[in-house]
């Protein structure tokens, strides 16, 4: 049974971390949220800012801060107590809202959420967990109550805001083909943008760049291992050899990408076999420390080998490789920045085909036209260029879409 001190202490711990959270700048996900759903879930990678997304919410949207509960079953606390009778206390104590973050350290975490959702029917309930997180197909009931959200890293858009730099509204990809022009003007009148681009693609992706600007390295490598050693094996079940592998593996790709791996070679390198060296790339990708570019005609959940493979985002770039190519530079912020928003496959033609529609080739400030000319509906996504002209665009303006 809780006692008054255990039940003070968490309480406690719930109002530090809502009064002391930072409320000047919002993530892109704040306001597209629908807060009046009943269960939400919100998944993301480690690092992306989901703990103050959450408390942001708590600390300005919800007046009675004596109904809300924060807890993180990260907490040391919970391997000697009950999260059942935490909530059980809280809501016979006038509870309205729980807000559980780091879920996927509870064992069976989805069916702790639906107990919670179905016992307490008037209960505001929202988790967060790590991007690895995946509905199973036996809990089909909870993916039916509840609302998923995907929070990405920081966009460029977001970066320049964060920066007090520029405050630009997202831009839909229809709208940024037809306009690049007018919105690169109207950017660039106040922002000397190249050198904000390329302080982004350094530092730009995770917010915890401004506490760490001179040691952002050695934290986004602690962040690493935090999902290799812990998300990894709690989420997926995974033994110490596999995540031995999986680290190899993603070393390997950060010195290799974007070429086209000899994946049997890597998986012997390994020592082991193709079905779990793809299990290892689909887990990296699910972590959000990869992103793996197949074409229109494979699906990841037939566990097919990837026409290319990149680093998730070009801040991973400057820890995890000695010396970053320019041109996988481009193609990553590419990707990155294009994938958290629309389907990117791999062409016959050109570098990304966009929503099957869009033909895109990226490139420095000399690139030609000569490898997709003729082809319908095909751009430029241009580097070290302030503003373009018809299908040539900047690289940086890609960043604004969410």
């Amino acid at each position: 049974m809780l006692n008054t001190e255990d039940i003070a202490l968490i309480e406690r711990t719930s109002k530090r971390r809502i009064a002391t959270v930072p409320k000047a700048f919002h993530r892109y996900l704040f306001d597209e949220i629908d807060w009046n759903n009943r269960l939400i879930g919100i998944k993301g990678p480690k690092g992306g800012g989901k703990t103050t997304l959450v408390l942001q919410h708590i600390k300005q949207e919800i007046a009675d801060k004596d109904a809300v509960l924060y807890i993180s079953l990260d907490d040391l606390w919970f391997t000697t107590h009950d999260v059942k009778e935490l909530v059980e206390y809280h809501y016979t104590h006038g509870g309205k809202y729980l807000f559980v973050d780091e879920v996927h350290y509870f064992p069976l975490w989805q069916r702790l959420i639906k107990n919670i959702y179905d016992e307490y029917p008037d209960l505001n309930i929202v988790f967060t967990g790590s991007s690895m997180l995946q509905i199973d197909n036996a809990q089909a009931d909870l993916s039916r109550r509840m609302q998923l959200y995907t929070l990405h890293g920081m966009s460029f858009r977001e970066y320049l805001e964060f920066e007090g730099l520029c405050h630009i509204q997202p831009v839909g990809l229809d709208d940024l083909l037809k306009r690049h022009v007018d919105i690169a003007m109207e950017v660039t009148s106040g922002v000397k943008i190249l050198p904000a681009f390329e302080k982004y693609c350094v530092t730009g992706y995770y917010p915890f760049y401004k506490e760490t600007r001179k040691t952002h390295d050695q934290r986004l490598m602690q962040v690493i291992n935090l999902i290799l050693d812990s998300d990894y094996p709690t989420v997926d079940g995974v033994t110490l050899s596999t995540i031995r592998k999986t680290r190899k593996m993603l070393m390997v790709l950060a010195e290799a990408v974007p070429q086209t791996l000899n994946m049997s070679q890597l998986f012997r390198e390994l020592e082991t076999d193709r079905n779990q060296g793809l299990k290892m790339l689909l887990a990296l990708q699910r972590s959000g420390l990869v992103n793996l570019l197949n074409d229109d005609t494979k699906s990841l959940k037939h566990l097919s080998r990837p026409e290319k493979i990149y680093l998730n985002n070009t801040n991973l770039m400057y820890a995890l490789t000695a010396q970053v190519n320019k041109g996988t530079l481009r193609e990553t912020f590419f990707m990155n920045q294009m994938d958290s928003t629309h389907e990117v496959c791999y062409p016959k033609q050109g570098d990304f085909l966009i929503d099957h529609q869009y033909l895109f080739e990226v490139g420095g400030k000399n690139k030609s036209f000569e490898q997709i000319k003729d082809l319908p509906d095909s751009f430029l996504a241009v580097d070290d260029i302030e503003i373009g002209s018809r299908n040539r665009i900047p690289l940086w303006v890609f960043g604004l879409m969410y």
